[in-house]
């Protein structure tokens, strides 16, 4: 008996949450927008749709949090990379833009995700609260960054910076043999030499 409850043991709530979330930006990465609904992030997830609904008020909540928890992990892997980068202040500055140009970030399934975030972002209020906060945080820590390094316009610069690893980032993903990582944190570099020096 006892080895029959012990083959029976129950994930945690935390870890169903996450399995959903999980589930959800496959979804959106292999299907986008109008293939992912409640059945297919429940196959993909192994779960029953009553369970989703346990954790989650729909499949809108669902998602919203499948972004917040993407934004979470896009952050943290940023600031990983600042933290690897040392005390130098332009090392600290060229981690962080160009943590962009490598994996996991540079994962197609990522890009799937995202431009399915960044269309419903369009037309959804709460997706697009949660884009403006994770962007507002994102140009926030980039501009602290480049205060450290003498910037005087930060804000402004920060924008541009944004625009432009984003630009960078998005045709990285979509041919990775156009131009390369390396190639593209070389153009980042060279902007910021340009702008900071």
């Amino acid at each position: 008996m006892t080895a029959i409850r012990q083959a029976f043991t129950r994930e945690s709530a935390d870890a169903r949450r996450a399995d959903l979330i999980e589930a959800t930006a496959a979804c959106l990465a292999e299907h986008g927008i109008a293939g992912t609904n409640v059945r297919a992030i429940c196959a993909k997830a192994g779960v029953s749709p009553g369970l989703l609904r346990h954790y989650f008020g729909g499949i809108d909540d669902l998602v919203a949090a499948t972004y917040q928890a993407t934004s979470d992990r896009m952050d943290a892997i940023f600031m990983d990379a600042v933290a690897d980068a040392g005390g130098d202040p332009r090392a600290r500055l060229s981690a962080y833009l160009t943590a962009s140009f490598r994996p996991p970030v540079t994962d197609p399934e990522l890009l799937g995700a995202w431009t399915a975030f960044w269309a419903l972002a369009r037309s959804d209020a709460r997706m697009a609260a949660i884009h403006t906060a994770s962007y507002a945080g994102y140009r926030e820590r980039l501009g602290e960054l480049l205060t450290a390094c003498g910037a005087t316009d930060p804000g402004r610069l920060a924008i541009m910076l944004t625009a432009m690893v984003d630009g960078l980032w998005l045709e990285l993903s979509l041919d990775a043999a156009s131009f390369g990582a390396e190639a593209a944190a070389a153009m980042v570099e060279k902007a910021v030499a340009a702008l900071l020096d």
